[in-house]
């Protein structure tokens, strides 16, 4: 299915395990052309995810802390190191078909760069990349992070854009292999509360932009997804 559009939904905040789910249900879809390039916007419960290939090794401390401050680790399959996940955190999840839109990885990871640069700006805020570290910058300092998979052509995983989320527990981890001085937010930058949802009709409409593609409400399939899942 290439009908220049995609479906976009902000899901709230969502069990890591189960907005994994969803998007293989959504990877399986998009392979076989039932749906159009999907955006999952979400929050997720505190939790360290680990790459499929490191990560484990620049978690900072024991799994006995961790329990005890009630923090899970998820071994995942994306690229990437370790990093953290929490509220006011805000997590996207694009399901793109590389092949209909005649992107390489590399250009497709330069894209989703480009969405959020584009998404800061709205916000007054000047970001850029740093080379040998996919994600989002703002001076010396790290706002997004960046990890994917692809399968037959297909995207999962995506990027983690600090909004207001408490930063401290990125203390616990070495997050892409970085010290944890370097992650930053959005409030942390421009000294105000933003809210995630503030965040999110400006990232829509950078993705948009960015992709070439029509914004089209994807609730409906999203959150009938999610009922089957939680069947």
């Amino acid at each position: 299915m290439s009908s220049g559009k995609y479906l976009a939904s902000y899901l709230g905040n969502v069990p890591y395990d189960l907005a994994l789910k969803l998007q293989q249900e959504l990877v399986r879809a998009r392979m076989g052309g039932g749906i159009p390039d999907v955006l999952l916007l979400l929050q997720h419960p505190p939790v360290f995810t680990v790459g499929r290939f490191r990560g484990e090794e620049d978690i900072a401390v024991s799994p006995e802390l961790l329990a005890q401050q009630g923090l899970a680790v998820f071994h995942t399959n994306r690229g990437g190191g370790v990093t953290y996940h929490g509220p006011g955190q805000l997590v996207g999840y694009p399901i793109v078909s590389l092949k209909e839109g005649r992107l390489g990885v590399r250009q497709y990871i330069w894209r989703l760069e480009e969405v959020v640069v584009n998404t800061l700006l709205r916000l007054g805020i000047h970001g850029h990349r740093v080379r040998g570290y996919p994600g989002v910058w703002v001076g010396d300092r790290k706002v997004c992070s960046i990890g994917i998979r692809v399968e037959r052509c297909v995207t999962m995983h995506g990027f983690a854009l600090n909004v207001n989320n408490d930063l401290t527990n990125f203390e616990y981890i070495r997050p892409c292999g970085l010290r944890s001085e370097v992650m930053t937010s959005l409030r942390e930058l421009s000294g105000e509360a933003i809210e995630v949802t503030a965040v999110v009709a400006g990232l829509v409409r950078s993705f948009a932009e960015v992709f070439g593609l029509k914004y089209e409400p994807g609730d409906k399939l999203c959150l009938a997804t999610l009922d089957v899942l939680n069947g």
